[in-house]
């Protein structure tokens, strides 16, 4: 457990940021962690590596404590309130489940959930949903304020190591996917005026040199073995190239679901998201009642011969010699 009066000087208890997470006060709390872990096994794992796994669940979670003890230190300054620093307990893995929310919506984030008539809910929409529902929560008196914080610091660190920090497989780092900014957590209507303050923050950043600008590279031709193919590479933005792999996967998953449906779940599909009155097409296997527009019968046989040709003529000939005889 972390007290934000014990976490900073002059007590200094620093690994209580490593050991807070493994403390809870409920057991739902533990059966929703035990879910958490279950999810980055079955989900995230297969992607990262173990190795890159175990790096998350350690930033996050250090990364929250840190943030979190910071929040109430900064709110003591403000308040002078000391049950801030020696009655606020940060522990749970709160702000891990903040950071599990966010590597889903960077995995497959057009995953839907849960079709409703008024839209669909995919997972772009999990983590501020899931961030509401922490205040409703802590309103009612389910969890502690300092749940709230945890899980509000976990979206953010999650966030900037998954965007700017995680190494991948090919030696690039982080994710710069337009569909993975930070805009993309809020509501469309949110959207632009939220870009427009990321992107300012983000310029300057860059220009105060505490964030690089991403370049992308791609390599134009073979390898340069001997001189004979020479291999250019050209900067340019655009999507990584492990974006691009994981994107073909989620495809190619997506089209294997599409191809075992039957084919009453695809016409239903399509008459549920075509609008009213739209006529829905028809399906390949479905024989077609009206015999007028049979293909075939418009399809003429053209004789490959014509009259007087030259195979005629061999007949007609070979016919008046057997009769002359």
């Amino acid at each position: 457990m972390l007290q934000p009066g014990y976490f900073w000087p002059p007590h200094f208890w620093i690994w209580t940021a490593f050991t807070h997470c493994f403390l809870e006060v409920h057991f739902w709390e533990v059966l929703i962690d035990g879910c958490a872990v279950l999810l980055v096994g079955k989900t995230l794992e297969p992607l990262w590596g173990v190795v890159e796994t175990i790096v998350f669940f350690l930033v996050v979670n250090v990364g929250v404590a840190m943030a979190s003890a910071f929040f109430y230190y900064f709110l003591y300054m403000v308040t002078f309130d000391t049950g801030l620093l020696f009655e606020v307990h940060i522990h749970g893995m709160a702000g891990f489940l903040a950071g599990v929310c966010v590597a889903i919506k960077q995995v497959m984030p057009d995953h839907i959930i849960y079709r409703s008539p008024v839209g669909k809910f995919t997972n772009r929409n999990v983590p501020l949903s899931a961030f509401v529902l922490t205040f409703v929560m802590w309103s009612v008196g389910l969890v502690e304020g300092s749940y709230c914080t945890m899980f509000g610091s976990g979206l953010i660190i999650s966030f900037l190591y998954l965007r700017f920090y995680q190494t991948h497989a090919n030696g690039s780092k982080g994710d710069m996917a337009d569909n993975f900014g930070f805009h993309t957590f809020f509501p469309n209507v949110m959207q632009p005026p939220i870009a427009l303050i990321c992107n300012a923050v983000f310029a300057l950043l860059v220009r105060l040199r505490l964030c690089r600008k991403p370049m992308r590279k791609y390599n134009v031709g073979g390898p340069n073995t001997g001189g004979a193919s020479p291999s250019i590479s050209i900067s340019l933005p655009g999507v990584e190239n492990h974006d691009t792999e994981r994107r073909r996967q989620i495809a190619l998953k997506a089209l294997s679901e599409r191809l075992n449906r039957s084919p009453g779940d695809e016409a239903r599909e399509r008459e549920d998201d075509s609008p009213a009155g739209a006529q829905s097409w028809p399906l390949l296997t479905e024989e077609s009642k009206d015999t007028s527009s049979d293909p075939l019968e418009s399809v003429h046989v053209v004789p490959t011969t014509e009259p007087g040709t030259s195979e005629e003529k061999k007949i007609s000939s070979q016919e008046g010699a057997d009769g002359s005889a």
